[in-house]
This record gives C-alpha cells, structure tokens and sequence, in this order.
C-alpha cells in the first residue's frame, strides 16, 4: 500500500504534463449525466441520501448488504478507477484527468497552469473536488469510546460540531500511523470521519475487524458502533481569501454568519443551486488542505453537480477549478502531510512533528488507544530522562534544482570532512509564493534546528539546503479576529 500511495502523486502529475488523455465534448449536461449515473430505484431511496449525515445516530439501520460490504470488497480487488459525481464536468472544464487512489482525478485543467492555479488560490479562491476522500460515520453509544481505542483524540470531551486532526494507530502497539484522519463530532453517539482514497482497502480492513472485536468485548455492555460509509458522495472544498465571501453568497437561509464560524468548526447549511432550487442540508467544515481560509462540504450524490455549479457562477474572476497539481504544491507550502509520503506505518506521531493532536488529557502510558505506551515515551525527551525521538519532520529551503522525495540529506561536507547520511527528502517542488524550491523530510534528531545547513543529494549531486520552520507561507485560518 505504501509504495504505490507514495509514487501515485509524482507519477500522475507526470502523466498530466505527457498527455491530456480525455477531451471534453459532451452535448448532455453534466447534470443529466450525474442523474443518470445515480438514478434511484424509489422515491424513499432518492430521498435517503440527503438526510443520512443530519440525521440521528439512532434511526440508522443498514441493511445486510451494508453491514457486509467491506468484508467483500476487501477481498475482491478493484482495478477497474472509480469516478467521482464531479467526473463529467471535470471533463467538460478542460480537466486533465490522471489515476489517482484508485479514482480519475484531475491533476490541472486547461484554464491555468498547476503554479497558476497555486497562485490564484492564495490570492482569490479554488474549487477542489475531493470526493476520492473516504468519508464515513460512527455511531452507537460506544462510538467515542470506540474511537478513543483505535485514535490518541480525546473523543468524549470533543465539542459537538469541532473536529480533530487524528491518527489511525497502527496495531502493532509500536505508534505508527496506520492513516491519518478529521474526526468530526456530529453527536455525542455520531461522528463524522474522512480517511484518505490510498487506504481505502486498508481501513475498512482496519476498522471493519476493530469494530468487530469492539462488540464482541463492550457490546453486552451497551456500547455496540457500527459504521456507514458514504460511498458516491461529493466532497468539495473551496479554499481562498474569497472562499468566505463565495459561500455566504449560496446559501439558501439568512442568518447563516459564516463570520461566527471558526476554523475546525463546523455546521449544517442549504445552498441555493440552478433553477430555484435548493439543497438539502450539507456538513459545511471550516478548513482545507492549502494553509488558506476555506470551508470542505459533504453533499448527497444527486446534489453534487448542482451545488458546484452554484459555487462556480461567481465567475472565474472569483473562482477556478483547481486540481491536484495545486493542491500538493499548497499544501506542502502549509507543512502538511501526505500519507505514504510523510506519514506510513513506521513513523509515530511523536517523529512526524504531530504531538499537538494528542491533547493532555491521553498522554499517560495507561491512555487506552494502541501504542499510547510507546508515545508517552516519545514525547519525554531524552534530556528529561525520556525515550525522545530518533528523527525528526522537518522544512527544508534548498539551492539549484528541487529535491523530490526520496533524496538523501546528508552532513555539509565542508573542510575535508566526510558527509554522513542524516535523512530522507519525503516531499519538494518550487514554491510558486516564494519562488524558491521546498522540500520535507526527516532528520536525526539534533540536525533538525531551524538554521541548520545540510547538504541534499539531487541526481548525485549535493545541493545546498537550510533546515527550515513549517508552514513555508503563514498560514490564513479564521479564528474571530483575524486570519492566522
């Protein structure tokens, strides 16, 4: 799973530039076609989906076929890729559609270039569809508690409507990160999770034999979960200075004050769409992948086209589409990860700079989710008698060509002195805002000190680089007074 989630970026990005393998000529609107592809079997089926995140944890009741459908898809390989409900009007955009976990996506559309594209999202807004994303609910009266075993979050104490950034930990009680993961409380039995496309195959693995094992241990005991995932559903994100100002714009009800919405806080929202009609209430979350202010929006399937339309109508002055060429450049200028390039299963939370997600109330060795004893450890360092840490994430500002994941970080060689091997590069591009190359990646502890100068590896060469702080750009995020 790791190698091919951490070549699948760089290889489709490659394959954009080589070719535009799909051409937009479609005389049926994406709406039709959308309509067609999700048609509903009854009135009670069309009307299911628009509810399901809105409504109480309690009136869930999957059916067989939902309650076994991971067991049978994680065993039957899917090579056939997957397209999301923005699929037809990617194309009809100019969209320069590539594989990317397991789904067409577009890496870049015809409109902008990918440093174009990166450009007007600091200085307006972008339209990402992000759809690949796994999103699913937990629920049941164990569902906090459930989480807490498999998570480092502090689930109970979460405040309804706040989400979380938070790690799937790995089995093996050595805290490696399985995935990372948004928790989003949505009730105290409900919360809304959204998992990356690469590991689809792995967490439902994951979750469906710790949901398993859950039951069977606390269920007689009243804290049965179970899950629903959301599977043809839209997932958008519209991220930029403007991205407030769009979104106030669409929606359906007065009284909605998006100023009152902080960053991690979330709410239910209905945006009004083509012809007079208006959506049925959507999961609206202030944040995003870019370091920008922005709000990520979960929407029912047959909504989907329709709700991106709206969004789009501000006019291409306002807002562009924007694919995934943009969103790594981004988010690798806001110092965020990817998994199975920054994060896999060997690397703790602790190495990776993310001891922030694990609030105070579970850092004790007895904190009850897989690994804790391992982490609270890590988090003593070794001055005051602790484990510590043996690597470090780290920013790094690099000289000449730019360093891609992989290359080696090793020791100035300077006087005579010999390099030693000090890490690895795990993420670089030229940064459009600063116009200098970036890169991320581990070093051993003690070299990982903002100002340090290192030496990179770039096609056997050494190139120049400084040890940096993250995020490169500051970031935006609307906390009440000002973007921070």
């Amino acid at each position: 799973m790791q190698s091919t989630r951490s070549t699948a970026l760089s290889r489709a990005l490659r394959t954009a530039v080589r070719s535009h393998p799909h051409t937009a000529k479609r005389h049926t609107s994406s709406v039709a076609l959308l309509s067609q592809r999700f048609q509903p079997q009854s009135q009670h089926q069309q009307h299911q989906p628009q509810n399901i995140l809105s409504r109480p944890a309690a009136s869930f009741t999957p059916s067989l076929t939902q309650q076994t459908r991971h067991a049978s898809s994680s065993t039957t390989p899917q090579t056939e890729l997957q397209k999301t409900p923005l699929y037809d009007l990617h194309l009809s955009h100019g969209g320069k559609m590539v594989p990317f976990g397991g789904f067409h996506m577009p890496v870049q559309y015809s409109s902008l270039g990918v440093a174009q594209s990166h450009l007007f999202t600091r200085s307006h807004a972008s339209f990402f569809d992000v759809s690949h994303m796994v999103q699913r609910l937990i629920l049941g009266p164990g569902a906090a508690a459930f989480l807490e075993r498999i998570t480092p979050s502090d689930c109970k104490n979460l405040e309804t409507h706040k989400s979380t950034l938070s790690a799937l930990m790995t089995l093996d009680g050595k805290g490696g990160i399985s995935d990372d993961t948004i928790i989003t409380k949505l009730a105290e039995d409900k919360f809304y999770v959204v998992t990356n496309a690469g590991c689809r195959g792995k967490d439902n693995n994951y979750i469906d034999r710790e949901m398993a094992k859950w039951n069977t241990e606390m269920g007689h005991e009243g804290l049965k979960v179970r899950e629903e995932q959301l599977d043809g559903w839209g997932l958008v994100a519209v991220q930029g200075p403007k991205a407030e100002e769009i979104l106030q714009g669409v929606l359906a009800e007065e009284g909605v004050d998006l100023k009152k919405l902080l960053f991690g806080g979330s709410l239910y929202a209905k945006v009004k769409y083509g012809g007079g009609k208006v959506s049925s209430p959507l999961l609206i979350s202030r944040g995003g992948y870019t370091g920008e202010d922005g709000f990520e929006i979960s929407i029912p399937p047959l909504e989907t086209v329709g709700v991106t339309e709206a969004f789009l109508a501000a006019g291409p002055e306002e807002i562009q589409l924007a694919g995934l060429g943009a969103r790594d450049s981004l988010r690798l200028e806001a110092g965020m990860c990817l998994y199975g390039h920054d994060l896999n299963d060997s690397i703790t939370p602790v190495e990776a700079g993310l001891s922030w997600i694990i609030p105070k109330e579970r850092r004790s060795e007895n904190a009850g989710y897989y690994g804790a004893d391992v982490i609270a450890k890590q988090l003593v360092p070794r001055s005051k008698g602790g484990a510590g840490v043996h690597r470090r994430r780290i920013g790094l500002l690099v000289e000449g060509a730019p360093a891609r994941e992989g290359a080696e970080i090793v020791s100035r060689s300077e006087d005579g002195k010999e390099a030693i091997s000090l890490g690895t590069v795990t993420s670089g591009c030229p940064s459009p805002s600063l116009g200098k190359n970036i890169a991320m990646g581990y070093i051993k502890d003690g070299f990982h000190k903002a100002g340090t100068e290192v030496d990179i590896l770039v096609r056997g060469r050494p190139r120049k680089a400084v040890v940096t702080k993250m995020p490169f750009v500051p970031t935006k995020y609307w906390k009440g007074t000002a973007p921070v």
